[in-house]
């Protein structure tokens, strides 16, 4: 996880949410690392799962990541959720709970929904603190920054 925080810290400032995310190999290897870049590229698939992913896909040469542990640091959404599920993950660590979009438990529960082919192993609440702290932090300042830019109308 210290690993996720720390690709987290990466996510351009201001601008995406720190949530990072890193794929791990079963023998310990990292295949692949990302964090949130949707505001700075454009790109609405831009979260840390999906980079993290798409970095350990090209690593290995498959879309297949059989075996492989994602570690993120924030409950995946739907999207990142099913591209878990699609690309046979077998292992998912998550530290921050989604209250408000979480699609592993919180909001929905896609990754053991009993009606898909793969369901992988959950492990939740890793360093939940620290996740929930940057996060926290993040948006602390954003709402800070908002209001510090608010103009009163004429």
């Amino acid at each position: 996880m210290r690993l996720a925080l720390g690709e987290a810290a990466r996510a351009p400032a201001g601008g995406d949410v720190p949530v990072g995310a890193v794929v791990i190999g079963e023998d310990g290897t990292v295949l692949g690392r990302g964090h949130n870049i949707r505001e700075a590229t454009g790109d609405p698939t831009g979260h840390a799962e999906v980079v993290a992913l798409r970095a350990a896909a090209a690593a290995i040469g498959e879309w297949r990541l059989s075996g492989v542990t994602l570690v993120v640091t924030l409950e995946p959404c739907t999207m990142c959720a099913g591209a878990l599920v699609l690309a046979r993950v077998a292992r998912l660590v998550y530290g921050a709970v989604d209250d408000k979009a979480g699609a592993v438990g919180s909001l929905w529960d896609v990754v053991r929904d009993r009606r898909l082919n793969h369901r992988p192993e959950v492990i939740m609440g890793v360093a939940a603190e620290d996740c929930s702290a940057l996060l926290a932090t993040f948006f602390a300042a954003r709402r800070a920054d908002r209001a510090g830019n608010h103009r009163p109308r004429d």
